[in-house]
């Protein structure tokens, strides 16, 4: 059997500039200079295929949290990486993978907000996949909605660290889940 592909490389690039577009059209006639903090390591491919599309002053940043085991949120978040650009005041937007529950997102926006006082916080995210929602959260520019609960792998979101580098998303088979457990035993 073989995986459900979700997004080929080619789709991935129509969703990155029509993302790419909505920010250039908020930003273009702003006097302000946002800075984009990623959100390690997955929303990475995205957040680099993105900035080389717009064309508005920017600064970039990285924040790091886990909440992830296996194919599932455990709902606790560890954050293991802070910014250390000054944002008191400044135009944020949050670069995010995947937003599935949006606890880790919500607990990003409010962890900002209450440590460093941000003019703004936008979050823009690649996939929003609504069905797994758990709090209040949406997300000011996504750039693909799922309405199903798969789990994906791809374009930096992978299973337990594997698949990161595949350039396409999809959706791996129990077989290829077993195959990375095996080789992740070896480890």
């Amino acid at each position: 059997m073989s995986p459900e592909i979700i997004l080929n490389k080619e789709e991935i690039d129509e969703v990155i500039t029509e993302v790419a577009n909505k920010l250039n059209n908020f930003y273009k006639d702003s006097d302000r200079i946002p800075v984009l903090i990623g959100v390690l390591k997955g929303a990475l491919p995205f957040m680099m295929d993105l900035i080389k599309k717009l064309t508005f002053d920017l600064e970039m940043d990285f924040i790091q949290v886990t909440s992830y085991s296996g194919t599932s949120s455990t709902g606790v978040i560890h954050l293991k990486k802070d910014i250390t650009t000054n944002i008191k005041d400044r135009d944020v937007i949050i670069v995010e993978d995947i937003v599935d529950t949006g606890l880790t997102l919500n607990y990003l926006k409010q962890y900002i907000q209450l440590n460093y006082s941000p003019r703004d916080i936008k979050i823009c995210c690649f996939v929003d996949k609504k069905p797994l929602r758990k709090v209040q959260l949406e997300p000011d520019i996504v750039g693909v909605t799922m309405t199903q609960a798969k789990f994906l792998v791809g374009y930096g979101f992978d299973y337990n660290e594997i698949g990161r580098n595949i350039d396409y998303v999809f959706v791996p088979t129990k077989k290829q889940l077993e195959e990375w457990d095996r080789k992740l035993k070896n480890n």
